[in-house]
């Protein structure tokens, strides 16, 4: 750690416990969070990392994730939120984070992590969903959804038409993808992808062997022809697919629907973004 990082990151404290404050409603944890973030940086070597901002964002972020996830409860904001739009300007966002009312916690508390997350960073300080999604290890596609999903429950909206349209389109569409995958069937997947599909695998399931990007449809199909070993799944509501060890999820395969089709399947083995996702068996009947 040299005097300049150490410079560098004191200018950058004050948007990180922003941040943090922000994600996590309380100060005191968001101080906590900040300093792991400093005892990170002074444990690294800086000449190793290209954008420090960039990086100690993303190290702050994932701290924010694990926090959340670890807490049964969270402390509340002590005031009201003001009126308006929230400012984007580091310094008051330092302010405001502190004047959030204890009623827009316990409604910020019916958020799950990682939407939480992806509301906040795009929302409140205005981070591109694809700048977030490679904050949190996931796409820019389920970033944006997942910010979607934050404003819905925000907003106390019931679940409109075409959102239940899209919901029982997404669980049909896949279902009938996991089935043709198991059983060996190149044309059925085929007919169920959008020919420009891809997978798209994190830092750790590259490093269990798999390929970065899989272009095409069928790269995917091919990737998925035959596989028994992924179990159904609902994550976070949606079905998908995970080959489960011992009762713990090692890999999850996140599928985005439109239009009937499969455009983008996530391949996460991340344990750290795994365990942000709420994971169901889906038992099928005999």
């Amino acid at each position: 750690m040299t005097v300049n990082s150490e410079a560098a990151f004191e200018a950058e404290r004050l948007r990180l416990t922003a941040i943090a404050a922000r994600i996590l409603g309380s100060r005191h944890d968001a101080g906590d969070v900040v300093q792991e973030a400093w005892l990170r940086l002074s444990r690294s070597d800086t000449d190793d990392i290209d954008s420090l901002p960039a990086w100690l964002t993303r190290v702050v972020t994932r701290l924010c994730l694990d926090h959340l996830r670890k807490s049964s409860t969270r402390t509340g904001f002590e005031s009201q939120m003001p009126a308006g739009s929230p400012a984007r300007d580091p310094a008051e966002d330092s302010v405001l984070a502190d004047q959030v009312g204890s009623a827009m916690h316990v409604v910020m508390d019916s958020l799950a992590p990682a939407e939480r997350v992806a509301f906040v960073l795009h929302d409140v300080f205005g981070y591109a969903y694809e700048d977030i999604g490679a904050l949190v290890g996931r796409s820019g596609t389920a970033t944006r959804k997942l910010a979607s999903r934050a404003r819905h429950k925000l907003q106390d909206a019931p679940e409109t038409i075409d959102e239940k349209t899209a919901s029982v389109e997404h669980r049909r569409v896949v279902d009938a993808f996991l089935t043709a995958a198991r059983s060996g069937q190149m044309g059925a997947m085929l007919s169920l992808l959008a020919p420009d599909a891809v997978m798209r695998a994190d830092s750790v399931g590259i490093e269990m062997g798999t390929e970065p990007v899989y272009h095409g449809a069928a790269a995917v199909a091919e990737r998925f022809n035959g596989a028994k070993g992924a179990v159904p799944v609902t994550l976070d509501g949606d079905l998908g697919a995970a080959w489960i060890a011992a009762s713990e999820v090692k890999v999850a395969f996140v599928f985005h629907v439109e239009a009937g089709l499969v455009h983008e399947v996530e391949l996460l083995a991340d344990p750290e973004i795994l365990a942000t996702l709420t994971v169901e068996r889906v038992r099928r009947a005999t």
